[in-house]
């Protein structure tokens, strides 16, 4: 099996008696949908700092993570097409864990 890390992006701010209800939602959604692919239900991130060898590029917004496996990018993209933060506007990026 192949490990991939989603980066949700886009993600709208939630109020703050919303955060509770979506991250249950969500996680009630990942146990269903994605069952035992899940290696890391992974966080919301939050943008403290770059570094870079010159002058830093443009800031990369990711709103959090996870991290799960299986067999292909096809699949992951199957596991995925319900994700609830699609329906809030988000946009979900497929990254391939490649082993080195």
């Amino acid at each position: 099996m192949t490990r991939f890390l989603i980066t949700y992006h886009d993600l709208p701010y939630p109020e703050m008696d919303e955060v509770a209800g979506e991250r249950r939602d969500f996680r009630a959604w990942a146990e269903k949908a994605l069952g035992a692919a899940v290696v890391d239900f992974g966080a919301p991130l939050f943008v403290v700092g770059q570094l870079a060898r010159g002058e830093p590029g443009t800031q990369m917004e990711v709103d959090g993570y996870s991290i799960i496996e299986a067999r292909s990018a096809s699949e992951v993209r199957t596991l995925l097409k319900d994700h609830p933060f699609l329906a809030l506007g988000a946009t979900i990026q497929i990254n391939e864990c490649l082993e080195v």
